[in-house]
């Protein structure tokens, strides 16, 4: 067995390509952050004025104690804090897909790097959630780029200990991680204890400054964990052991491509059988991941593709190994057949990428964010509608707009209610009222659990109609 010596100026020069591309898609598609990132911000701009993050709104997301900091960061910038977030999403993008090649060329050699960086860019999920701000990214490109710095050199110790740190900040699911990094770098070896109390103190930032930050702002220093669990609950999305089996398969599949699952499955076979020292790192996080992800449905939180993200990473590079392991072999007909195979597949799955890609929703989806922000954004500015907000607070159909608002207007949570919380039904009967007129905004704003009503969607009585766009329209009452 031998490691490809060949050039590697070829992967540098697809990771510019790469980072041209993001730049310039941040520019013709201008998007802005998730519902989950928004409140970062908003939470984040609360702490810098001397406020407690409103962490207790109407189904308010987990708060993730390293994108609070992030987020107070990006406020500093005003409104235009939102875009700055969302660069750095891509960038982070730029810096995975980097991490997978690393990673891939470390445990195995650069073709499988470069092939399974190929198939997350293939993967239009991925860039969707970079280009909506989803904190994911950040926290796989830490992971993947602590699994490659050990991958390259077997307890490499600080590095790995400081990026999982991090990514401990960001999810849960990383506690796991560095809590096995610290058994794995400890023992057996005879390492110094001022290291490993260090180390540990490392490993036990992420709970620690998770439970602290619950317990200053909420008195629960478990609240992430209950009220995650219960807004699952709440909005009827799958949560519990039994829901893990089927939805692990069906995320998977979703995420990677049926064919791509099935060709790690051969990948991983092929490493076992021919270098099985070198498939340690990646086959770790493909099993902690998938644990992850059980130990996620037993506490009873939503049953979600995001949890899986890892996991489905490790499958794109096995799936490189089936496809670019005959670099893994000297040179003779094994490898020459190898190669001719991977050949073939190659102008064969190109041609069929070709034919069957459609680029008709990604697009679609990043040209209704934007164009939802503006009208929204538009609609806010509206003199009327300014007028209104003096009578009594601005209601929305349910949660989904109660972050874009408050961000783009700066209003307290205490001003900006949603008509699908029965606690705010008599609020409500003043100021402002605003409804989503589009019919693809509906799905997305106004319809997205069991619990909207139609009513919600109703201009309710005595309000009149004072300012409408392509997406919105604004209602008010200002009874004497």
């Amino acid at each position: 067995m031998q490691r490809d010596a060949s050039p590697r100026v070829w992967p540098r020069v697809l990771l510019a390509l790469l980072a041209l591309g993001a730049l310039v898609g941040f520019f013709v598609y201008p998007t802005y952050p998730n519902y989950d990132s928004l409140y970062s911000l908003i939470w984040g701009k609360e702490i810098l004025h001397g406020h407690l993050p409103s962490f207790e709104v109407y189904r308010a997301p987990t708060e993730h104690p390293l994108a609070l900091f992030f987020g107070a960061l990006m406020s500093l910038f005003g409104t235009g804090g939102d875009r700055l977030m969302v660069f750095a999403t891509l960038a982070s993008f730029v810096a995975l897909v980097a991490g997978i090649y690393r990673l891939g060329a470390a445990a195995f050699t650069p073709l499988v790097g470069v092939i399974a960086g190929a198939l997350v860019l293939s993967r239009f999920d991925f860039a969707f959630l970079a280009a909506r701000g989803y904190i994911d990214i950040p926290y796989l490109a830490f992971v993947v780029w602590a699994a490659a710095l050990e991958a390259g050199r077997r307890r490499r110790g600080w590095p790995v200990f400081v990026l999982l740190t991090l990514a401990s900040l960001m999810r849960p699911e990383a506690w796991l991680l560095i809590g096995l990094y610290w058994v794995w770098f400890n023992w057996p070896r005879s390492t110094p204890w001022r290291t490993r109390l260090l180390t540990a103190a490392l490993a036990a930032t992420g709970p620690v400054i998770w439970a602290i930050t619950d317990q200053v702002v909420t008195g629960d220093p478990l609240y992430s964990l209950h009220s995650t669990s219960d807004l699952a609950e709440e909005l009827g999305r799958s949560h519990g052991l039994s829901a893990v089996p089927t939805a692990t398969w069906s995320f998977l599949t979703s995420l990677d491509k049926g064919p791509v699952v099935y060709a790690a499955v051969g990948g991983l076979l092929v490493a076992i059988l021919l270098v099985p020292r070198r498939l340690g790192v990646p086959l770790v996080l493909l099993v902690i991941g998938l644990a992850t992800f059980g130990l996620v449905g037993l506490a009873g939180l939503s049953i979600i593709d995001r949890y899986l993200l890892v996991p489905s990473l490790m499958i794109m590079i096995f799936a490189g190994v089936l496809f670019g392991g005959w670099t893994m072999l000297v040179d003779g007909r094994a490898r020459t057949a190898w190669a001719a195979l991977f050949a073939v597949a190659l102008v064969g799955g190109v041609a069929y990428t070709i034919v069957n890609l459609n680029l008709v929703r990604f697009r679609n989806e990043l040209t209704f964010r934007e164009h939802y922000r503006t009208d929204l954004t538009r609609l806010l500015a509206d003199p009327a509608v300014k007028r209104g907000l003096r009578c009594g607070p601005l209601s929305t159909p349910n949660h989904k707009l109660l972050p874009d608002i408050r961000w783009i207007t700066g209003l307290p949570s205490t001003r900006v209610l949603a008509r699908s919380d029965a606690r705010n039904r008599r609020r409500i009967q003043r100021g402002v009222a605003i409804y989503v007129a589009d019919r693809y905004a509906l799905l997305r704003q106004a319809f997205t659990s069991p619990l909207d009503k139609p009513m919600t969607q109703v201009p309710m009585p005595g309000f009149r109609r004072v300012a409408v766009n392509g997406y919105y329209g604004a209602y008010v009452r200002c009874p004497r």
